[in-house]
């Protein structure tokens, strides 16, 4: 049984296993808001300063936003602006992907393409929670999280191959979530009155 997240806003972080783990060692006692607008800040300024070659400042940017926003995922995101945290996360993200595999020729099909993967998954969170139907842990382990993704496209760049690992990577999430909504809504009950219960799918 995938444990139920404390609250929807948590749900909606997406937090891949580096960075759950890295709020654990926290134990909530950070609180998300203002770690998650560093990291997004500075992120943007590895981007402006250093999008451009592969021994550019950029590919830095995951692990300063890991570092920087990661920890403040066991909090409860209680607070009366936490629910600001996931769209900063998500601005994070897709910034990074964008700015990354443009500045570095990625073809514009495969950037949309990849994005999309994101962007669904993202759309069909959100619409999952408002129906009380969480989305298992272990979609966001094997779904890298909004840090592993970040990871990835800067180990492409790293390594030489930008196109290869976002098309890899683009393969592999709408593969994963495309079968796993497909599933999933697919098993809801049909009745408007009848819940999923949360945290029943594993």
């Amino acid at each position: 049984m995938t444990p139920i997240p404390r609250s929807r806003v948590v749900a909606y972080r997406d937090d891949g296993t580096l960075s759950r783990g890295m709020g654990r060692l926290v134990a909530g006692q950070l609180p998300p808001l203002p770690p998650a607008i560093a990291g997004a800040f500075v992120t943007g300024i590895l981007l402006i300063v250093g999008v451009g070659g592969t021994d550019g400042l950029a590919v830095f940017a995951p692990a300063v936003a890991l570092l920087l926003a990661g920890p403040g995922s066991s909090h409860p995101h209680d607070g009366r602006l936490d629910w600001l945290v996931p769209p900063i996360l998500r601005l994070t993200e897709y910034g990074f992907v964008a700015a990354v595999c443009f500045g570095h020729d990625v073809h514009p099909v495969l950037i949309f393409v990849l994005l999309g993967a994101m962007a669904f998954h993202h759309y069909d969170v959100v619409y999952r929670l408002r129906q009380r139907v969480y989305p298992p842990l272990w979609l966001a382990t094997a779904g890298l999280g909004w840090d592993g993704r970040m990871l990835a496209v800067s180990l492409g760049v790293i390594i030489g191959w930008p196109d290869l690992v976002c098309l890899l990577l683009a393969v592999y999430l709408w593969g994963l979530f495309g079968w796993e909504s497909s599933t999933c809504w697919l098993a809801a009950p049909r009745s408007g009155t009848e819940m999923a219960a949360p945290g029943t799918r594993d």
